[in-house]
């Protein structure tokens, strides 16, 4: 049986999930929570294998271990701390990472 994570969701991930519904909202409530719903579902498959996701590419600037979960066009960056997935942010795939955006855990 493959080792099971903690995945634990940041107040500023949770922020970001609670704007991009608002956003995708404006023009289709239904379509928003039905994207929210799949993203929520693919941060939970995080519970097991999250090694399976690639480092994200401003590691070597940042001078950490961060990780991001691809869907559509969003990326979850998290990180892993012992038993637990940190989940820090979730932005769109174009913004680059910095350190100001990331609560720490």
């Amino acid at each position: 049986m493959p080792k099971e994570y903690r995945v634990d969701i940041t107040a500023s991930a949770e922020a970001d999930i609670a704007e991009l519904w608002d956003y995708i909202a404006q023009e289709n409530p239904d379509a928003a929570a039905a994207f929210i719903l799949r993203m929520e579902q693919q941060i939970g498959t995080l519970e097991y294998f999250p090694e399976r996701c690639p480092l994200v590419p401003e590691n070597e600037l940042l001078g950490a271990a961060y990780r991001h979960l691809l869907f559509g066009r969003y990326r979850t960056i998290f990180k892993i701390i012992g038993a637990r997935v940190i989940i820090l942010r979730v932005i769109h795939g174009a913004r680059l990472l910095d350190t100001e955006m990331l609560e720490r855990p």
